[in-house]
């Protein structure tokens, strides 16, 4: 391997722009430009640097991100396995989730928990939902949110959520499908 520059030669870093990061770089290193003076030439070269230490807020935005991304790989089923008879929204949620052997989306969790709380003072409160709602006309809803929320959420919302919520880990499926 030969050297680019002899070790004789006066070698001068100018740095241009220390800020300005390389958009086309694939690795988590950062580059900047620098002017390098050798004897009487100077030359710009980009110079890589070591990603610097993340921030909770980029840790968790990279979480949410990678979340998103892991969801968006997901197939929502097209094949209904049967009925199923459920009293709440997170109960139809749960039995969901076994029967197809999916996570659902943070954010259909969160809604699922969001419509079992509406229903508190109701007067339907203690009816088993699956008396007011098909079973079949509310587990194609649910799937329906899911797609929405696979496919569409920023991973930009999520983080702003969990960031506000210190159990968001709670809403988080850990069933993993096989592809």
């Amino acid at each position: 391997m030969k050297r680019a520059l002899p070790w004789s030669d006066q070698v001068d870093v100018i740095s241009s722009d220390e800020s300005s990061s390389s958009s086309s770089s694939s690795s988590s290193y950062s580059s900047f430009d620098v002017e390098v003076q050798v004897n009487d030439e100077t030359k710009n070269v980009a110079v890589d640097q070591p990603p610097k230490e993340l921030s909770s807020d980029g840790l968790l935005i990279r979480k949410a991100e990678i979340y998103q991304e892991y969801m968006k790989q997901l197939p929502i089923p097209t094949q209904r396995g049967s009925v199923i008879p459920f009293t709440t929204w997170m109960g139809l949620g749960r039995s969901i989730k076994q029967l197809y052997g999916q996570p659902l989306h943070y954010l259909t969790n969160i809604l699922l928990k969001q419509w079992d709380h509406s229903r508190v003072g109701s007067e339907d409160e203690h009816r088993p939902l699956d008396i007011i709602v098909h079973p079949c006309k509310a587990e194609a809803t649910v799937w329906l949110v899911e797609e929405l929320h696979r496919q569409t959420s920023s991973h930009h919302h999520m983080a702003k959520l969990w960031q506000s919520d210190p159990m968001h880990h709670a809403f988080i499926d850990s069933i993993f499908p096989q592809l």
